[in-house]
C-alpha cells in the first residue's frame, strides 16, 4: 500500500483538512498530496498526470475554504481531479484509478457525494454550476457556494461562452468560475482567447496595479452600495485602459479577479475566503503550470506528460515496453500518414481537428503542410461547420474527431453538412470501447447516429489496408458526407502501407466460406470473428464470415446471400446494439421477408465502465471467446465435450 505523508494521512475527508490544519499548514499538505499522486501514478500508469499536479494547491485551497460537499465544486473535464479524489475519501483506493472495478479517472456522481457533477467532456462546468446555483436560489438555500473550475483550453468551446453569457444575466446567482490558465489542454492551446489571456498575464502595467484594484474591490462591502458602484467602474476602467481593450469577462457581467499565482496555496486560500463574501457571478483567473512540482513534467513535453504511463519517479524516465517483434501500427497513425500521402497527390485535401492533433495524428500533416491542417481548439461544432465551409469551395476536408466528441456536433453534421450534401470526410477515431477513459469516452453510438442521416456514407475498416482504401475512395470525387470510424489502439497488419485501391461504395466481401453458420461483421471486430472461426474449426464447425465494410449503404447482395444460405446468423459490432449495425441487418431481413435466427453481439443498452479494451470486449461478449460461445450455443453444442477446449488462443 502507498504511504501518505504525516499531514495527508490525517485527511480522510475535507472536514479533516479544515478542522486539523491552519492556513500555514497548507503548503505541507500540498507537497504531500503532490508526492502521493506521483508515487501512485508512476507505478500504476494508465492515468492522466500533468493536469492534476498543476492544480494541487488550488484543490487544497478549495476544500479548505469551502464547506464541500454542501458547497458544490464542479471540475471541468476531470483530468485534474486526482487530488480532489484523494482528499474526498478515496485515497486508499486511488491505486485502482482507471482499472476495471476501481475508481473512475473522472468525477462521477455515483462514486462520491463530493463529485457533484459527472464530467469527462470539456466545457460543461459553468453551465452545471450555474444550474446548481439557480436551483439553490429557488430553494432559498442561499448560503451555498457553487464553484466551476475550468481550464483555458476548455474555455474555447462555445458551451463555456453560453454558460458565461447566461450567468452574467443571473446577477444574484452565487457562482464562482475559476479559470485554471496553464496554456495547455492536451496539446498547446490555440486561438484568440489564448492570445487574450496571454495579454492579461504578461501586461506588466496591469500586474503592477492589479493588487491595488483587488484591495479596493475586496473592501467594497465596507463602504456601501455607492462606493461599490464606483469601485466597479474604477476596476473596469483600469483593466480596460491598461490592456487597451475591454475586459471580456467584465463585459459579460462577471467580476474579474486576477491573474493570481495558482501555486501560492496560502494566497489562493486567502483570496477564496474574500471572494466568499462578494455576491454574484465572479471569475478568478489563476496561472498554473501543468505538471507543477515535478521537474521532469515541468521541463519535459507537456503533451507527453499529460498521460505518460508508468515512469521512474526519481529519474523521470518513461517506461516503454519494447515488443519482441514488429507490431501493427495504431489506427490513428495510419490515418496520420495516409492523409499526408493522399494530400501530396490531391491539393484539395485539408485536415481539421478540434484540439486533438497528437491524439488523432493530424500533427503529422500539420508539420508537413501547415497551411492545410487546422487545430481549431476544443470546438467540435465549429470544426464541422468550418469543414462544411471549406467543402462549399470545392475542397475536401478530412474532419477528424473522436467518436464520443462528435456527439457534440450532431446538429452541424445533420444541418450544415448532410442537408447540403457536402463532401466532408469524417474520420471518427476511438470508435467503440476505448478502455480506461470509460463511459464518457466510449465511441458507442456513431454507427447508430450516423447511419440514419440522409446522404451519409458510413464505413468501418477491418484493418489498416481497408482504412487506407476508404480514405482514398472518399477523396476521389464528390461523394457527399462520408464517415469512416475506426477504434483506439493497434491494427493487425505489420506491412500496412499497401497500394491504394478504390472501393465500391456499399460493397462488402466474403472473408471465409462455411456451411454451419454465418457471422456478419463491421470494422475491427471482424478480426475477433476470424480468431473465433479458426478455433471453431478444431471442433469441426465451419463458419462463413462476411466483412460488410459499409453500414450505409449496406451490401444487399451479400445479405441476400447470407439469408438465402443460412438460418443461423450472428452480427458483430464494436458499437451499441440499439439502432446499430445489427439492427440494420435485421431491418433488411424483415424488409425482405427472410426468416432466420439472428443473434446480435455488441455493446448492450447500458453505459459501460472503465477497464482495458480486452476486458470490456469480453464483458460485452463480442471478443473471440464470446463469439465462440455464441456459435456453440446457437448450434446446441455441448461445450463440455468438445475436442478443442479452453479460450481462443490458449
Amino acid at each position: 500500500m502507498y504511504k501518505a505523508g504525516p499531514y495527508l494521512e490525517q485527511i480522510h475527508l475535507p472536514h479533516d483538512l479544515r478542522e486539523k490544519f491552519t492556513v500555514e499548514d497548507l503548503p505541507q499538505v500540498s507537497d504531500e498530496l503532490r508526492q502521493y499522486i506521483i508515487d501512485v501514478i508512476s507505478e500504476i500508469g494508465n492515468s492522466h498526470f500533468g493536469a492534476s499536479l498543476g492544480v494541487v494547491e488550488l484543490t487544497v485551497a478549495l476544500h479548505y475554504v469551502f464547506n464541500t460537499p454542501e458547497d458544490q465544486l464542479v471540475w471541468d473535464v476531470g483530468h485534474q481531479a486526482y487530488g480532489h479524489k484523494i482528499l474526498t475519501g478515496r485515497r486508499e483506493r486511488f491505486h485502482t484509478n482507471r482499472i476495471k472495478d476501481g475508481i473512475s479517472g473522472f468525477p462521477k456522481r455515483s462514486e462520491s457525494e463530493y463529485d457533484t457533477f459527472g464530467v469527462g467532456h470539456s466545457s460543461t462546468s459553468i453551465s452545471a454550476a450555474l444550474g446548481m446555483a439557480v436551483a439553490n436560489r429557488y430553494k432559498k438555500e442561499t448560503n451555498k457556494h457553487h464553484i466551476a473550475v475550468i481550464g483555458d483550453g476548455a474555455m474555447t468551446a462555445g458551451m463555456a461562452f453560453e454558460g458565461l453569457n447566461h450567468a452574467g444575466f443571473e446577477k444574484d446567482a452565487n457562482l464562482l468560475v475559476i479559470l485554471n490558465d496553464n496554456c495547455m489542454s492536451i496539446d498547446p492551446n490555440v486561438g484568440a482567447l489564448k492570445e487574450y489571456l496571454t495579454d492579461i498575464t504578461t501586461s506588466h502595467t496591469y500586474n503592477k496595479v492589479k493588487d491595488e484594484v483587488w484591495k479596493l474591490l475586496g473592501r467594497i462591502s465596507k463602504f456601501g452600495p455607492d462606493a461599490q458602484t464606483i469601485a466597479s467602474k474604477i476596476s473596469g476602467a483600469l483593466k480596460g485602459s491598461i490592456l487597451k481593450q475591454s475586459n471580456l469577462f467584465e463585459s459579460l457581467n462577471f467580476r474579474y479577479f486576477g491573474p493570481i499565482d495558482g501555486h501560492d496555496v496560502i494566497g489562493v486560500a486567502k483570496i477564496l475566503e474574500d471572494l466568499k463574501h462578494i455576491p454574484g457571478p465572479k471569475i478568478l483567473h489563476c496561472i498554473t503550470k501543468k505538471g507543477a512540482g515535478y521537474k521532469f513534467a515541468e521541463e519535459g513535453n507537456p503533451t507527453q506528460w499529460h498521460a505518460p504511463g508508468i515512469f521512474n519517479k526519481d529519474t523521470g524516465e518513461i517506461v516503454k515496453i519494447v515488443p519482441k517483434s514488429p507490431q501493427p501500427p495504431k489506427y490513428q497513425d495510419v490515418f496520420g500518414h495516409t492523409i499526408v500521402e493522399l494530400a501530396e497527390k490531391n491539393e484539395k485535401i485539408m485536415g481539421i481537428t478540434p484540439a486533438m492533433p497528437s491524439g488523432c495524428s493530424l500533427n503529422i500533416m500539420m508539420k508537413a503542410m501547415p497551411d492545410r491542417a487546422f487545430d481549431v481548439g476544443i470546438a467540435e461544432q465549429h470544426a464541422v461547420t468550418f469543414s462544411a465551409g471549406l467543402a462549399t469551395q470545392g475542397l475536401v476536408p478530412f474532419c477528424n474527431i473522436y467518436s464520443s466528441f462528435m456527439q457534440r456536433a450532431y446538429d452541424q453534421v445533420l444541418h450544415d453538412v448532410a442537408l447540403q450534401n457536402l463532401n466532408v470526410v469524417f474520420c471518427l477515431d476511438r470508435g467503440g470501447l476505448v478502455g480506461a477513459d470509460g463511459a464518457t469516452h466510449h465511441g458507442a453510438y456513431d454507427l447508430a447516429y450516423m447511419r440514419h442521416i440522409p446522404n451519409m456514407i458510413v464505413a468501418a475498416p477491418m484493418n489498416e489496408q481497408e482504412l487506407r482504401n476508404m480514405m482514398y475512395t472518399a477523396q476521389l470525387e464528390d461523394k457527399g458526407p462520408f464517415a469512416i470510424r475506426y477504434p483506439r489502439g493497434n491494427g493487425v497488419m505489420t506491412e500496412w502501407k499497401t497500394p491504394f485501391e478504390e472501393l465500391s461504395i456499399g460493397k462488402g466481401r466474403r472473408v471465409s466460406n462455411g456451411t454451419d453458420i454465418a457471422i456478419v461483421t463491421i470494422g475491427h471486430p471482424g478480426n475477433f470473428a476470424q480468431a473465433a472461426i479458426d478455433h471453431l474449426k478444431l471442433s469441426g464447425v465451419t463458419v462463413a464470415h462476411y466483412d460488410m465494410r459499409f453500414v450505409k449503404p449496406i451490401d444487399e447482395v451479400l445479405l441476400h446471400e447470407v439469408f438465402t444460405k443460412f438460418k443461423k446468423v450472428i452480427t458483430v459490432e464494436d458499437g451499441c446494439l440499439m439502432g446499430g449495425f445489427g439492427s440494420a441487418v435485421i431491418e433488411f431481413m424483415a424488409d425482405n421477408q427472410y426468416h432466420a435466427e439472428v443473434v446480435r453481439l455488441g455493446i448492450p443498452d447500458k453505459y459501460i465502465n472503465h477497464g482495458t479494451q480486452d476486458e470490456l470486449w469480453a464483458e460485452c461478449g463480442y471478443d473471440a471467446n464470446g463469439i465462440v460461445k455464441t456459435v456453440k450455443t446457437m448450434l446446441h453444442m455441448d461445450q463440455t465435450t468438445q475436442r478443442a477446449s479452453g479460450s481462443v488462443g490458449s
